[in-house]
């Protein structure tokens, strides 16, 4: 348990981007609603890429007081709900979950206690760092996923396991400071290239569960995104300060 001393914060911002998360999204709701955070005040900003699947329904129905809702007239991708979302977002701290139930919420003090505890400013939680429950899925996804961390470590010089995960949580000084350009899959390379150059900047892992979905349960990343965050990675690294 965290000392009460050691608590310089009072509210957790869960960005969730959403599109076409129709069976999913009460479920997420309900677990991020439930989860514990150390006793911090919590808001739950929604935003909904344009969904066509009776997302957006679902969502003008939810009725938990803590959701914030907003709602694209335009699908732009998962950079630019979270652009949306970060804007939106007052708390303190803010966590990025996705919509989909990979992500499991129970586990937020995990991610949470190297903030609050003083020892860090971003925490990623790796699916690879861990000894705990994972489904079995793509071999070459896995690996593309590995490749592409260990490329942005080499730009970066970061020693980071999981460069694609979708948990990044962030105190509020340090997302403050950065401008999302990218507005689909490439905001992973990109933001973690631009808060590497933070002078000062203390990056935690720690070990999460994974509990992974196929394409024909919905996942949307696919190769082509594998190829744009190549082209990130080099960019937002050696082109942008």
């Amino acid at each position: 348990m965290l000392e009460k001393k050691k608590l310089h914060f009072a509210k957790v911002s869960v960005v969730i981007p959403v599109y076409n998360e129709v069976d999913t999204l009460p479920e997420i709701i309900r677990r991020v609603a439930e989860a514990n955070v150390f006793g911090l005040d919590k808001e739950i900003v929604v935003v909904d890429d344009c969904s066509s699947d009776g997302t957006t329904e679902v969502l003008r129905q939810s009725n938990e007081p803590l959701v914030k809702k907003f709602y694209h007239s335009k699908n732009q991708g998962k950079g630019a709900a979270l652009r949306t979302g970060f804007a939106q977002a007052t708390g303190d701290i803010v966590l990025i979950q996705d919509a989909d139930l990979e992500y499991d919420p129970a586990e937020y003090e995990l991610l949470l206690q190297p903030i609050l505890s003083g020892n860090a400013d971003v925490v990623y939680g790796s699916r690879f760092l861990t000894g705990r429950a994972h489904r079995v899925l793509f071999f070459w996804h896995s690996l593309g996923n590995r490749a592409l961390t260990l490329m942005s470590n080499v730009f970066s010089d970061l020693n980071l396991t999981d460069m694609e995960t979708c948990f990044k949580v962030f105190s509020r000084h340090v997302i403050s400071q950065i401008t999302i350009e990218e507005s689909r899959f490439g905001f992973e390379p990109e933001i973690t290239a631009k808060i590497s150059k933070i002078s000062g900047i203390r990056i935690y892992e720690v070990g999460i569960s994974y509990n992974g979905r196929g394409y024909e349960e919905g996942k949307k990343i696919n190769w082509k995104d594998g190829v744009s965050a190549i082209f990130c990675i080099i960019r937002y690294n050696l082109f942008r300060k």
